[in-house]
């Protein structure tokens, strides 16, 4: 079954798909979004919502600049979706902390702090801060912390209200988005993209974009790319909703505009398994109460692991096939920090504008002499 043509595909509607779709759509663009079914492995309905600068690129100028832009254009870029769609993503950009329990961890990561300072010179701040001067601020932080990093450019949003705002601006900017749509097939045909999804239904497009997360690895070699992602695991729980505010945000801690407290961080290489552990989940509950020893009387209302998307390197991909120059791929980890300049410079990039962002450093020819790739 055939069915309709569109200037731009774009495989995946996550949040990096829409926010490439909402850019190239202020371009300009005819641009159709495939989204998968509710039971795929979905990074952007169990992430974080770190909006984060510390410690991205501190070894990859390219990225520690990248991410400084993007945290900078967040500020514009949710003021830009509550005018589109009326809804407020619940951005609080003032600052956040990386709390250590682990003195060698600690030195490790302030020094990584430091190599990125010097990569973004006044782009960039931060503090070193010793347990006890921070218990002196914070009196609320347990005993067992013994320094936190603070950086003052550093938030979080609400990911879910943001990946629901994405798809009602999407729609709004007049782009089309077709939901329970397993692309299994692509392939380059007369100067444009032939795509076949799960029910046989053909759709045809002059250009693609590869935005399909833990899926882009089943179609990417149909369109000549090297790259291949893979998963990791992270998890999550959720507390109940507290009346009183946190007196912090972290990259491990952080509390929701509900009220609920959210505490993540793991990190596993469990292959295509989203399920969650006990041990990790007393580990997290155990971290939380370290940290602020006020959370052990607070209950866990919900649990959850969740799949990252990472790249052979750990840093975004941003490529065009070296066999059909109108094919794109696009993979990050950090969807939601980088959405800003994926709606923006991103668009400027794909349709080969001339003041477009130099995105060489994230071409997928970094993986030619890997295996890993």
């Amino acid at each position: 079954m055939a069915s309709g043509t569109s200037d731009i595909a774009i495989i995946g509607g996550g949040v990096v798909g829409l926010s490439t779709a909402l850019g190239l759509l202020r371009s300009g663009r005819q641009v159709t979004v495939f989204d998968g079914a509710d039971m795929d492995l979905r990074a952007s309905q169990g992430n974080f919502g770190l909006v984060w600068l510390q410690g991205k690129g501190a070894d990859f100028a390219p990225y520690a600049e990248w991410t400084r832009d993007a945290v900078a254009a967040w500020p514009d870029f949710a003021g830009g979706l509550k005018d589109l769609t009326g809804t407020d993503v619940a951005l609080d950009q003032s600052g956040g902390f990386e709390f250590f329990t682990d003195s060698e961890e600690f030195s490790d990561f302030a020094a990584a702090l430091g190599r990125q300072q010097a990569v973004l010179g006044n782009r960039f701040s931060h503090e070193i801060v010793s347990g006890d001067d921070l218990r002196r601020s914070h009196p609320g932080i347990g005993p067992d912390v013994v320094g936190a990093s603070f950086c003052p450019l550093d938030g979080h949003v609400n990911p879910l209200r943001l990946l629901q705002v994405l798809r009602c601006a999407v729609l709004g900017a007049g782009g089309r988005l077709v939901t329970d749509a397993h692309v299994v097939d692509v392939q380059a045909s007369g100067g444009g993209f032939d795509l076949t999804l799960r029910d046989a239904t053909r759709v045809t497009a002059e250009r693609i974009v590869l935005c399909a997360g833990l899926g882009t690895s089943a179609l990417a070699g149909k369109l000549g790319f090297r790259t291949r992602v893979r998963p990791q695991r992270g998890e999550l729980l959720i507390t109940e909703k507290l009346a009183e505010r946190l007196p912090f945000l972290s990259s491990t801690i952080r509390q929701v505009d509900e009220g609920g407290v959210q505490i993540g961080g793991t990190k596993a290489d469990a292959g295509p398994d989203d399920s969650e552990t006990l041990e990790v989940m007393a580990g997290l509950a155990r971290h939380a109460v370290q940290v602020f020893p006020a959370l052990a009387d607070v209950r866990v209302v919900r649990a959850w692991g969740a799949l990252r998307v990472m790249s052979p390197d750990g840093y975004p991909v941003y490529a065009r096939s070296r066999l059909h120059p109108d094919a794109h791929l696009v993979t990050c980890h950090s969807g939601v920090t980088l959405a800003p300049l994926h709606a923006t410079a991103l668009a400027d990039w794909i349709n080969g504008s001339v003041d477009a962002p130099n995105l060489e450093a994230f071409d997928e020819n970094r993986f030619a002499l890997s295996d890993a790739a």
